[in-house]
């Protein structure tokens, strides 16, 4: 089951938003009904339904993938270009699995709320002339008729060598091949293609 938006959450993004607006960011930012890239790279994209579910990315149609704090997953989001797509999974529910799909429309930029102290991502020893945090922008494209379980991801022969079957695999950005994301799609009854 989904967790339903607090209003905790929507102070916070709120305030991040108001943070954003004050200092604009240098990297390009798409309408979100541009046409994707031509060869997109894909993605998954891991939250905590409590912190930012799928069903607030739908009802804000637009947000900002923040909080990453790990090097690699940073790394991740720095190689994100335009137009690339994400499976949105949740992680730490019951079931943990893939909910939906996003779109990157808005390239890596200093994540601010490394630099709040109020913020629970804030980190101290960032330096705001060299932020070592990044954040990218991302819209809804579609919710997935069937949840796709981390146990079905499991299970699919299909879908051998996914990072996300992986024991001990806890990265929050993953890099996902062409032919896995396809299959997610299909195993979620998803509308869209690739």
């Amino acid at each position: 089951m989904l967790a339903q938006p607090s209003a905790e959450h929507r102070e916070r993004r709120q305030n991040c938003d108001a943070t954003n607006a004050s200092h604009p960011a240098p990297g390009r930012v798409i309408s979100p009904r541009v046409a994707r890239a031509a060869s997109p790279k894909f993605w998954l994209l891991k939250s905590e339904p409590e912190t930012y579910s799928i069903i607030d990315l739908e009802h804000d149609d637009r947000g900002t993938w923040e909080g990453v704090r790990n090097y690699q997953a940073r790394n991740h989001l720095r190689a994100m270009p335009l137009g690339d797509l994400a499976l949105f999974y949740h992680s730490n529910a019951e079931p943990p699995g893939v909910m939906g799909v996003a779109r990157v429309v808005g390239e890596a930029r200093p994540d601010p709320t490394a630099f709040d102290p109020g913020s629970d991502y804030h980190d101290p020893s960032s330096d705001p002339a060299n932020p070592r945090w990044v954040l990218v922008d991302v819209e809804f494209v579609e919710r997935l008729p069937q949840e796709v379980s981390l146990e079905l991801l499991k299970q699919d022969p299909a879908l051998e060598g996914m990072l996300v079957r992986q024991r001990g695999q806890r990265l929050s950005v993953q890099p996902v091949t062409r032919k896995h994301f396809a299959r997610v799609l299909q195993l979620g009854g998803a509308r869209m293609r690739v």
